[in-house]
């Protein structure tokens, strides 16, 4: 088991995947902290992140028995898009949503994600850029990591993002302001030019 531990990811998949059980033992190791962490952050409720974190790594494990599971070399990434999926099911099947009343405040807050969104998905050509900018995001607090990663990465709605989040359409909006401005100050200080 040892010589498995400094397998890739994605050298523990194809392991796995042929009929090793110990390989998955070392992902789920590897990963299921962060994930855990991740999924209890937007969901603030233990018992339904456990379920979630549960059928995050059932749905994985029906993937790559099926032989779905794509080489990319970014394993946890593709483990914490389900995750995230599954995350947007349940809040869907939940309370319904508040509907965001127009004013330019607003306004100006959603036209500055889009076009930081805009500004992100052009430079994920990039590797090392996409390496700074997630770096960056893990400097913001974790309220506006949760809010940012929900736009940008999942392009949710702030009504839903409030939902997922549990907290009001203002917070959220509040939170990703001040998550693009913090983003602005240290994209300034890497030389990345994030929102024109």
């Amino acid at each position: 088991m040892q010589e498995l531990r400094n397998e890739t990811d994605d050298r523990l998949v194809q392991l796995y995947e042929d009929g090793n059980d110990i390989a998955f033992d070392i992902l789920l190791e590897r990963h299921q902290q962060v994930l855990f962490k991740y999924i209890l952050a937007i969901i603030h409720d233990e018992d339904l992140a456990n379920d979630i974190f549960q059928e995050t790594f059932y749905k994985a494990i029906t993937s790559i028995r099926s032989h779905r599971y794509t080489e990319t070399g970014k394993f946890q990434a593709w483990i914490m898009r389900i995750a995230r999926n599954l995350v947007i099911d349940s809040v869907r099947h939940s309370k319904p949503i508040v509907e965001i009343p127009n004013d330019a405040e607003r306004s100006r807050i959603l036209n500055e994600t889009n076009m930081l969104v805009d500004n992100i998905e052009e430079k994920l050509h990039n590797e090392q850029t996409l390496r700074e900018i997630e770096e960056m995001i893990g400097l913001l607090p974790k309220p506006q990591q949760v809010v940012v990663r929900l736009r940008i990465y999942d392009n949710l709605p702030f009504k839903e993002i409030a939902k997922i989040t549990h907290c009001s359409i203002n917070t959220a909006l509040g939170r990703m302001r001040y998550a693009i401005l913090n983003l602005k100050k240290l994209a300034s200080e890497h030389d990345l030019t994030l929102v024109g």
